[in-house]
């Protein structure tokens, strides 16, 4: 989650002024540094949010449905993902769209939707990724493997996998997501050679992290590497 001076350089769709927003934010944000991502976490970003705005922001709409998508409620991110289907999104956040949609329908196990969804952006996506952070490239990377993935083609996103991140120290999360995500392709494909390989190098990732931001961040990561060796990303 963004921090709320993260979040105020954005700006906010005033509902009522930008201080009583900030206010808002800064309330749900403690909720974050206290839990981590939770169903209550989803409720009071919702509440604050989108549920009484006519229209909210596409960044809250991706940031919300990122949310859902770490404690695995895939549905909820696609419900509010799809609620920017209509919307004209250009540069960056049209590129979050699209890799949070990718991931999503991928997760959920809609291959063919995926494939389509992927064959309609993927020139954005191409174009846009060499103007983006290494973050958001290796996000576009993990969400093309995930939709190789959901059609069982997990050769090929494995290799997608392998695009050539730079490491950024020994607490680089980013890394770590590209590890579980590896553990998570082994898994659904059976091999369980790979997957005891993929295993050793997520674990090992997160021996070496030194410091979390945040007190529930190592068991946060610790449960995702666990899960996604059991197929649940």
């Amino acid at each position: 989650m963004l921090s709320p001076m993260e979040r105020k350089k954005i700006g906010f769709p005033l509902l009522t002024s930008s201080a009583a927003e900030l206010k808002k934010y800064v309330d749900v944000y403690g909720l974050f540094v206290e839990t981590g991502y939770t169903t209550e976490l989803c409720d009071a970003y919702s509440d604050a949010f989108i549920d009484n705005a006519k229209k909210p922001s596409s960044f809250d709409l991706i940031q919300l449905a990122t949310f859902y998508d770490r404690i695995m409620d895939h549905k909820s991110a696609y419900f509010y993902l799809d609620k920017l289907s209509e919307r004209k999104l250009s540069g960056e956040e049209r590129f979050d769209y699209c890799t949070g949609m990718l991931r999503t329908i991928s997760k959920i196990g809609n291959w063919r939707d995926a494939e389509d969804f992927r064959t309609a952006n993927i020139s954005f996506l191409q174009k846009m990724s060499s103007k983006v952070s290494q973050k958001k490239e290796a996000e576009l990377y993990i969400a093309l493997a995930l939709a190789d993935c959901a059609a069982k083609n997990y050769t090929q996103a494995l290799k997608l996998l392998k695009f050539g991140y730079k490491p950024q120290g020994k607490n680089d999360v980013t890394l770590l997501e590209i590890f579980i995500t590896a553990v998570y392709i082994f898994a659904r494909s059976g091999d369980s050679v790979g997957l005891e390989g993929a295993l050793g190098n997520a674990e090992g990732c997160l021996k070496l992290f030194k410091k979390f931001d945040f007190s529930w961040e190592e068991a946060f990561y610790r449960d995702r590497v666990d899960n996604a060796a059991k197929g649940i990303l």
